[in-house]
């Protein structure tokens, strides 16, 4: 058991965050859904690949319905290159964090989180009010278990949710949202604090979770929990 690497969390986010369509398409793995979510959204390079390889990915998806995204890593610097040649443009850059289970639990007021699983209709509104679709709920209900979702409260007000799973021996927080009107009253760190004990008591070793470099408020919870920037990608996406 060694503490997770960028190349690591990219197969939790596949196991935890999985998409409707992964097909392997030559050097490529595509990824389909009508979620709108770029991590089931996106292809990547996964042999070495000819420059006139990228309309084979590129093709596939446009064929599915969706527009041109590729999911850039820490080693593909040179598809990174090549698709700036071709116009796509930088989506979304993101950090990737990961910590010890039990460094991450701490003490933990069991009146502000809820496991919950299905998810409540509260949480679905919460999430869809914070652009959250029903598309990534569906993500949810696909995925494999361990999973479960969470619930805080201020007082006896649903006012927040995140949805947590388990790949390998991580545990990984997506989706976590906190309603307009109850931000910077803790919630959010209450809320990975309660995935760490969901995942500590499910067996996971570590926790971990990825988010926009864009995102201070975030990124500054994730730092002062003690959790580990371990790694970053970024999307490239053909312009409209």
């Amino acid at each position: 058991m060694s503490f997770p690497t960028a190349q690591k969390l990219y197969a939790v986010i596949d196991g935890t965050w999985p998409p409707a369509v992964k097909q392997a398409l030559g050097p490529w793995t595509v990824r389909l859904d009508e979620s709108n979510s770029s991590r089931v959204n996106a292809a990547t390079a996964e042999l070495d690949f000819a420059d006139a390889d990228i309309a084979i990915a590129h093709d596939a998806m446009i064929d599915g319905g969706q527009r041109p995204l590729f999911m850039i890593r820490e080693t593909d610097q040179r598809l990174d290159q090549l698709l700036a040649e071709q116009g796509y443009i930088i989506k979304d850059p993101v950090n990737m964090y990961a910590a010890e289970v039990g460094k991450i639990a701490g003490n933990l007021d069991p009146e502000r989180t809820l496991e919950v699983w299905p998810p409540l209709a509260v949480q679905t509104e919460i999430w869809e009010a914070g652009g959250i679709s029903a598309g990534r709920v569906a993500i949810m209900d696909r995925a494999r278990e361990p999973k479960t979702t969470l619930l805080g409260r201020i007082g006896d007000t649903p006012a927040g949710c995140a949805y947590v799973a388990i790949a390998a021996d991580c545990a990984m927080i997506h989706a976590l949202e906190i309603g307009a009107a109850h931000r910077r009253q803790g919630l959010a760190r209450d809320l990975t604090r309660a995935a760490a004990h969901w995942a500590q008591a499910a067996g996971a070793a570590y926790l971990t979770l990825v988010t926009t470099q864009e995102n201070d408020a975030a990124n500054a919870l994730y730092a002062s929990l003690g959790m580990t920037l371990v790694g970053q990608y970024h999307y490239r996406i053909l312009p409209e």
